[in-house]
């Protein structure tokens, strides 16, 4: 019995020994990076972090992060954020993200995000690097606001990401969101007709990304991977009478520029160009000659308000068949 007791209380101080060491190790390495990102000339301050827990798990907890990258603009700032992970291994974990508004900066403006029961599970390889395993983020609802006040609203929202097992540097990305809704800003610059559904139907995607390396603490440290290839199986877009499904198979060369096909099924279509001229995504000059080409198509498919089309990237530019649409994006993540 003596033994018993013996080997219990060795266990008990084994387990304290080794949680001190994992809880400590957390918080010294999130200050290190701290310190290391304002060496960089980055922002990056927190008023403090508290760790608790004790004994299974590791619950840290991040007071005012405000974190600024001078390289490329972007700023978040937030009241707390919540880390929580078993204590065997502090790499599976979960960040709660806090209930008031996140604030974010870029070059092209300010704004808010604002979750309710956000969350993200943050899923990485034992090692040094940090390598990203699988994220998932889900919410109950969420709000993006502008100086302007509401851009968009949803419900419940989840997005994935999820590494690729023979190829570490390919990842399958999710998303899914319920009752995504423009706010009013939005939609008069997009002059929607007030008759118009207040929320989309369905918002999807599903895809595999290649990039030239995998996700791991470079992306925060260094520059983010880039992506080399996409490959979309599947988006889908239903808005009232709107309905818009594609997919694609595209590469990317170094500087950013797409190329390849996109297949686009569309309904009701005159609609989209009359949303995509407000929007400005559409010269309206160059309008009545997307409509002629798009009604050759759909009257060739049996259908005049639904075609379908294969979109070109090539050379920088986008096309289908012999019409060219505009330039094509540029893929890179800053």
């Amino acid at each position: 019995m003596r033994r018993v007791l013996w080997l219990a209380v060795l266990v008990v101080v084994f387990w304290s020994g080794w949680w001190a060491f994992a809880a400590l190790s957390l918080r010294a390495g999130i200050s290190d990076w701290f310190e290391l990102r304002r060496a960089e000339g980055w922002q990056a301050d927190y008023a403090a972090i508290r760790v608790s827990g004790y004994p299974f798990r590791i619950d840290l907890s991040l007071s005012a992060p405000a974190l600024a990258d001078p390289a490329t603009g972007v700023a978040v700032e937030a009241s707390v954020l919540r880390l929580t992970s078993p204590a065997w291994w502090p790499g599976e974990a979960d960040v709660i993200f806090p209930d008031d508004r996140i604030l974010l900066a870029s070059p092209e403006g300010r704004s808010a995000v604002l979750l309710e029961d956000g969350r993200a599970a943050l899923r990485l390889k034992p090692g040094s690097a940090l390598e990203l395993r699988a994220v998932r983020f889900g919410a109950s609802s969420w709000t993006l606001e502008d100086p302007a006040g509401t851009v968009l609203t949803a419900g419940a929202t989840e997005m994935s990401m999820m590494q690729d097992e023979a190829d570490p540097a390919r990842y399958t990305m999710r998303l899914n969101a319920t009752g995504l809704t423009p706010g009013p800003g939005p939609r008069q610059r997009l002059r929607v007709p007030q008759d118009w559904p207040v929320a989309f139907d369905a918002l999807g995607a599903r895809m595999q990304v290649q990039f030239d390396r995998p996700w791991d603490r470079r992306a925060l440290e260094e520059r983010r991977p880039q992506p080399q290839q996409i490959n979309l199986s599947r988006a889908e877009i239903r808005w009232g009478e709107l309905s818009l499904m594609a997919s694609a198979d595209l590469g990317i060369d170094a500087s950013g520029m797409p190329w390849g096909t996109v297949p686009v099924q569309a309904r009701n279509w005159r609609s989209m160009l009359d949303l995509a001229v407000s929007a400005g995504t559409l010269s309206a000059d160059f309008r009545p000659q997307v409509e002629r080409a798009l009604s050759a198509l759909a009257a060739a498919g049996g259908n005049p308000e639904r075609f379908e089309v294969t979109l070109t990237l090539e050379k920088g530019q986008v096309r289908v068949g012999f019409l060219p649409l505009g330039p094509a994006p540029r893929l890179i993540l800053r």
